[in-house]
């Protein structure tokens, strides 16, 4: 279902750090989920996970334009919108320089 999708964030947590520049070039066998993605503040970045049935969890590492690593965790609901295009409905935790913080970015199909 992900494999060769390619996806940004239409709408984002107001600590997040991807944007509608971020495109998250995705890759699935199977139920593992890859996915490499750069763009705005992200110089790169990478994610693996699981997708079982419609809930993708993956884990995730980005290196920003500004020299921070983050890390972090996510659980996603993925759905089809009414044009067919796939959405991510993402819920993160994410960490940076020993702080945590939360929140919710919602992804779309390109």
């Amino acid at each position: 279902m992900l494999h060769n999708i390619k996806m940004n964030v239409i709408q984002t947590a107001n600590n997040g750090i991807v944007d509608s520049a971020t495109i998250f070039h995705f890759e699935q066998e199977a139920n593992k989920v890859n996915a490499r993605y750069s763009g705005g503040r992200i110089d790169h970045g990478y994610l693996v996970g699981q997708l079982n049935g419609k809930t993708l969890r993956f884990v995730y590492c980005q290196l920003r334009i500004t020299g921070e690593l983050d890390h972090g965790e996510s659980e996603c609901i993925l759905s089809v919108q009414e044009s067919g295009k796939l959405q991510l409905e993402e819920n993160f935790r994410m960490e940076t320089d020993g702080s945590t913080e939360t929140g919710k970015n919602i992804f779309t199909e390109l």
